[in-house]
């Protein structure tokens, strides 16, 4: 019976932890959503350095995506990473493969 109390309390701490992490992905997620807002709201920026600059902030919100909300950092979603790096990888072929036609 003891084991038992141990690993609840255990699963508790570990889901608790979890959380934490999972709310401050969000505040992250959030701050750099009203970033990019501003950014193109104000104009403040030339767009030669607003547009690399949204599609890095894009990017960053989307790993954060993969890995907090869609659980790619746990163990057991070895068939679902691959499908969606898969995925990515098809999609950045598509776009390369669309700018060298647009390109030339």
């Amino acid at each position: 019976m003891m084991d038992n109390t141990n690993t609840n309390s255990f699963q508790k701490q570990k889901n608790k932890e979890e959380m934490k992490k999972q709310l401050i992905t969000f505040v992250l997620m959030i701050g750099f959503t009203i970033f990019a807002f501003a950014i193109v709201a104000t104009k403040a920026m030339d767009k030669m350095f607003a547009v690399p600059l949204l599609l890095i902030l894009a990017v960053v919100q989307v790993g954060f995506q993969f890995y907090y909300f869609m659980h790619m950092k746990d163990r057991g979603h070895e068939f679902p990473s691959v499908m969606i790096y898969g995925g990515v990888f098809a999609a950045m072929l598509t776009i390369a493969a669309l700018v060298a036609i647009v390109w030339w």
